[in-house]
């Protein structure tokens, strides 16, 4: 993977239908400042199973589509599906598909990308995938796999039998230093929702949502992703932008957990003003039945 390609700047949106002016900007946020975070996964993933001109790639939860650009850009047809997150898909569009008008896709099928679920690339001129991804890492709060294993098990049946099907997770809390972050910007979300609060990631996380999704475990890796900022006011961005402290925000508000946040920041702050903090995540490779 080329720097030029990871630190590439995202054309601004063209003629698409009017979004919400905050989704769009933490869309926008995510795409610029913190989805170049997890490249170092993406890029060991695609290493360990050679992607390369003869796969064919069905991102699940493709977001702005970093994954599947630089799965293209090692030969692999890629097809996005993202139906949480409108704002990040447009920000995918454009990245993957400048010319095609905000159409379905490229006229040679390579790249395909849609919001609208499953259904929509499962047909007679779909392809059968040899590998399937869910790179969204799971493990750092409660319900954040929630659907998690229905979604996959729903997908299997797209790929050929044995593909490889990729998950991903935050590794051990001892090993993430944005643990801690987490941990006390979460301290603001309500204790009783059961979702949106942190915990630690377990080792069997995502081995668990395979066995739920019928699927056959092969191998695992281990990965560093530290997260690098410029400054604080990048950090608070990009961290806002993963979509973790939504609960927070919604139990107090956007000013409270901004300072709740830059003050977990502080201590990761050094002296010219970057901001750094190292972490691990882990990949799981299980095989389609």
């Amino acid at each position: 993977m080329t720097p030029t390609l990871v630190q590439q700047h995202l054309p601004h949106p063209g003629t698409a239908a009017p979004r919400s002016t905050d989704a769009c900007a933490r869309a926008r946020d995510w795409a610029e400042i913190q989805e170049r975070m997890l490249v170092p996964l993406y890029a060991a993933a695609y290493e360990r199973l050679e992607v390369g001109s003869g796969t064919r790639l069905l991102g699940l939860g493709c977001g702005s589509g970093l994954a599947l650009l630089m799965a293209a850009s090692r030969g692999a047809a890629v097809t996005g599906v993202d139906e949480t997150f409108p704002e990040r898909l447009a920000l995918a569009r454009e990245r993957l598909l400048p010319d095609a008008s905000w159409g379905p896709g490229r006229a040679d099928g390579s790249t395909r990308l849609t919001g609208e679920g499953l259904a929509a690339v499962d047909g007679p001129d779909s392809p059968a995938y040899n590998l399937i991804t869910a790179f969204q890492p799971i493990g750092c709060m409660a319900g954040d796999s929630e659907g998690l294993a229905t979604l996959l098990e729903a997908a299997s049946p797209l790929a050929e039998r044995g593909s490889p099907l990729v998950l991903a997770g935050w590794g051990p809390p001892e090993r993430c230093t944005t643990s801690a972050v987490l941990r006390v910007a979460c301290k603001l979300a309500d204790p009783l929702r059961s979702t949106g609060s942190w915990r630690p990631a377990l080792r069997d996380d995502l081995e668990e949502v395979a066995q739920r999704a019928g699927l056959r475990p092969d191998g695992s890796g281990r990965v560093a992703c530290p997260f690098g900022y410029a400054d604080m006011d990048s950090a608070v961005r990009g961290l806002l932008s993963t979509g973790l402290f939504d609960a927070a925000v919604g139990a107090t508000d956007k000013a409270q957990v901004d300072k709740e946040l830059t003050e977990a920041l502080h201590p990761h702050q050094r002296r010219d003003g970057t901001v750094w903090m190292s972490n691990v995540f882990r990949y799981l490779i299980a095989r389609t039945r």
